[in-house]
């Protein structure tokens, strides 16, 4: 590698720190039984995550280019930043991706950019690459593209032929805060390139139920692409792109953006609260059925007035991921875990230990007899040790000693279950006592992980981490404090 490129990299891998990237790529393609092709993509893990055999598999992740026209006020690239600049052409950053993965490197490419010129002279950079990948190196592997809104509709549906996973930032929870960090952008670009990649998704899906349907394959079924515009890409004809080009043949490789798409928003840069950035996650996954939502905390690398001077606690990033989970896996809404009086998590519980403190009269939950969704929605129960309970309750009566077998965590379940009626010790079945209790847990949170002025902490109760738990006695089934 020579100096300059060596140079290009290390400025554009640096610059690509901040966009949040898949950890699976949702796409399962081998391309070692076609002649003239190299990589395939897996799609149990991608870029630091783990297959199936316990492989860790990594990107390239790199911009295209870091030189913005763009000023927006919390970017460490924008127009006005003291910063060195560099720009890839796109046949060298095809080449420096082939090179990588013959050296075992990585195993895909995830492609972002500054906006260069204009949004449709980026996107246009960005295809090239991917088509010279695809096309003439006949690389079979993983890429991810992040569009660039305001970019034109052919450019965006190339890069969705080409690509395997597409992405779009919407930047902030609210439009109040993208007119105010970030004026030259709109909401109308970004949700319009979103609407319409799900839109090429559905129809692509449409397309291939009725091309089954009519008994169609793929030699003889071919889509047609949209017409030519004006821009030099289009021109030479590369619109004219099919996936057979360059040796696919299942009708899967002929598929929009596979992969589906995801999205990025910066956590705490503003006043949003919680409630607002999950009731946002939950409409995305309802109206633009996106794969993933990713929430990244707030990093200070621009001094602004309006900016916040500290980042956010990284312990809320976390907890609204834990949040995301319970929506996609456990069944639960966003009003169910947040409402207008409570409308931030409580940093120092996960959101399903917060809920269920929070709603005692749900339970406790008999495990004989609850169905699976009320099981799923007990502290200390996953979706795999909720089937558990549900197939073994068929053959036999469940004690505790089983539900922890079955993978069930008892220090946390036990004030939410019953087991044929019995509880596993008596306790006090109040959210203080409850809450106090698994604050106790070695999963407590040390006091210094929390700001002393954190306006996401919402319980003064929790302020002394060595509270002294009551003696307890039995009265009628119940265990209360002697104090």
């Amino acid at each position: 590698m020579n100096a300059e490129l060596f140079d290009k990299l290390s400025i554009l891998g640096e610059a690509a720190k901040f966009d949040v990237s898949c950890a699976s790529s949702g796409v399962d393609r081998k391309g070692s039984k076609i002649a003239g092709t190299i990589g395939n993509s897996v799609s149990v893990g991608i870029c630091h995550s783990f297959t199936g055999d316990g492989r860790c598999v990594s990107l390239l992740k790199v911009l295209l280019s870091n030189d913005c026209i763009y000023d927006c006020k919390y970017c460490i690239n924008k127009r006005s930043a003291d910063r060195p600049r560099a720009t890839f052409q796109a046949r060298e950053l095809a080449e420096l991706t082939i090179e990588f993965y013959r050296r075992n490197y990585i195993e895909g490419l995830f492609l972002s950019s500054a906006v260069v010129g204009s949004p449709d002279a980026t996107m246009e950079a960005m295809c090239e690459t991917i088509r010279i990948l695809r096309q003439e190196m006949g690389f079979f592997g993983y890429i991810h593209v992040k569009i660039i809104p305001g970019a034109s509709v052919q450019l965006v549906e190339l890069a969705g032929r080409l690509s395997d996973r597409m992405s779009v930032n919407i930047e902030f929870p609210s439009e109040t805060g993208l007119k105010q960090f970030a004026p030259q952008k709109n909401k109308q670009n970004i949700f319009g390139a979103m609407k319409y990649i799900e839109g090429r998704i559905n129809e692509d899906k449409e397309t291939e139920r009725y091309r089954r349907r009519i008994g169609g394959s793929a030699g003889n079924f071919k889509a047609e692409l949209m017409p030519a515009a004006s821009n030099s890409l289009i021109r030479q004809g590369t619109m004219a792109y099919m996936p057979e080009s360059y040796g696919y043949k299942d009708t899967k490789a002929r598929a929009f953006t596979p992969g589906g798409q995801s999205t990025q928003m910066i956590i705490g840069a503003t006043e949003d609260s919680d409630r607002t950035i999950m009731k946002l996650t939950e409409s995305l996954y309802q109206k633009l059925s996106l794969k993933r939502v990713y929430y990244s905390a707030y990093v200070p690398v621009n001094k602004d007035p309006l900016l916040p001077e500290g980042p956010p606690p990284l312990l809320r990033e976390h907890r609204l991921y834990q949040a995301d989970w319970l929506m996609w896996f456990y069944g639960f809404k966003a009003a169910e875990l947040l409402s207008e009086k409570r409308p931030n998590f409580n940093l120092l519980l996960d959101p399903k230990c917060d809920w269920a403190v929070r709603h005692l009269e749900n339970f406790p939950v008999e495990v004989m007899t609850a169905d699976y969704y009320a099981l799923l929605r007990v502290p200390g129960l996953g979706v795999t040790s909720a089937r558990r309970i549900c197939r073994a309750r068929r053959y036999g009566r469940l004690q505790f000693d089983d539900l922890k077998k079955m993978g069930v965590v008892l220090k946390r379940a036990v004030y939410f279950i019953t087991c044929q009626g019995k509880v596993y010790m008596p306790f006090k079945m109040q959210e203080s006592f409850i809450t106090t209790n698994f604050l106790g847990l070695k999963e407590g949170l040390p006091e210094n992980m929390v700001r002393t002025e954190d306006a996401f902490r919402q319980l003064n109760l929790f302020d002394d981490f060595h509270l002294q738990m009551p003696e307890m006695e039995v009265h009628a089934g119940v265990h209360r404090p002697t104090t």
